[in-house]
């Protein structure tokens, strides 16, 4: 039977062969990516319990993909079962140190609901105040400036970031300003070629290690136009390529994936910023509200009027009938 066969269940069939057994059986198979994670697991067995996937893809110089790509080679649905491999090759039957890697280590996975809530309650608090200590008002309202009056500005996200990237564009787009929001990095790059020196572009990126955003944030810079990095590390590689840096804390207790604390983070930042762009030209702003809220205002339910379901009597729903 083939090593590179995994079961339905996410476990492979043969379970029982060693995971270093399974990398020197399928070295043939793979590509020059999958090899530099091959010799990283090989020299540091125990990798996969003390990293996420996205960190060991960057420790092996090669992407979460490829990671996921040489989990299947080898036998593997994915991760989390390479995980479950190397805990039962070291003698551990249980994945705790995989669920602090990945959820996070400010509780375990039998914590009562109440001991989760208060945990995620004050890493979201820190992690809210932490950004707030460290932001350089200065900064911000120079950003800002520089928003409220350029040509055109560009936001750049992948994934989650690029949730982060539609939300802010959405509300720079309702006062006025000329703004994109690209999540494909094509269309991200062909939006940064046509920069000159009056455009904005933001790239947004937990980590600051995203190729596809650096990528498209580097094309506009080349491109003429003015560059700001929002990442919760200074010395990203986003960071180090932009004109300016904000920055989001993210604490360390919780960690993957995607955490929430993260993106309450950069929606604090990114509100903040939004409000001294409105700041810069109030007029604008204020009429470019007035005509939206006028322009989606039929749309809205006035209040006190019962809807489906409401509990309204059917009298409240239908106009009277007159009488024949």
């Amino acid at each position: 039977m083939s090593l590179d066969q995994p079961h339905t269940n996410g476990a492979p069939r043969d379970a029982g062969v060693a995971v270093a057994q399974r990398i020197r059986a399928n070295r043939m198979q793979m590509s020059p990516a999958m090899e530099k994670i091959a010799g990283l697991l090989l020299d540091h067995p125990t990798a996969p319990l003390d990293l996420s996937i996205t960190e060991l893809a960057q420790q092996a110089g090669t992407s979460a993909a490829t990671v996921t790509r040489f989990c299947r080679v080898i036998g593997y649905a994915g991760y989390v079962p390479l995980r479950v491999g190397v805990a039962a090759d070291m003698g551990r039957g249980d994945v705790t140190s995989s669920w602090h890697t990945d959820l996070g280590r400010s509780f375990d996975p039998d914590d009562p609901a109440e001991r989760v809530l208060e945990a995620l309650l004050d890493t979201h608090l820190r992690s809210l105040r932490e950004t707030a200590t460290s932001a350089d008002l200065e900064q911000v309202t120079r950003i800002a400036a520089r928003i409220a009056t350029c040509e055109h500005l560009d936001i750049y996200g992948i994934g989650g970031s690029a949730v982060m990237a539609t939300e802010l564009a959405a509300r720079l787009y309702r006062i006025g300003i000329n703004v994109h929001a690209w999540s494909e990095v094509h269309d991200g790059l062909t939006s940064a070629a046509i920069h000159g020196g009056g455009c904005v572009a933001i790239g947004i990126s937990n980590t600051g290690r995203t190729i596809e955003t650096e990528q498209m944030l580097a094309q506009a810079r080349s491109s003429g136009a003015f560059t700001v990095a929002l990442s919760n590390r200074g010395d990203s590689p986003l960071a180090r390529l932009a004109d300016e840096h904000l920055l989001t804390a993210t604490p360390d207790e919780y960690l993957q994936p995607d955490e929430l604390s993260a993106k309450h983070s950069q929606l604090f930042v990114l509100d903040l910023l939004y409000v001294l762009v409105a700041q810069q030209n109030f007029p604008r702003t204020t009429t470019k509200l007035a005509a939206s809220a006028m322009a989606v205002g039929p749309h809205r339910r006035p209040p006190g009027r019962p809807g489906r379901g409401s509990g309204g009597t059917r009298a409240a729903k239908e106009p009277a009938r007159r009488p024949a």
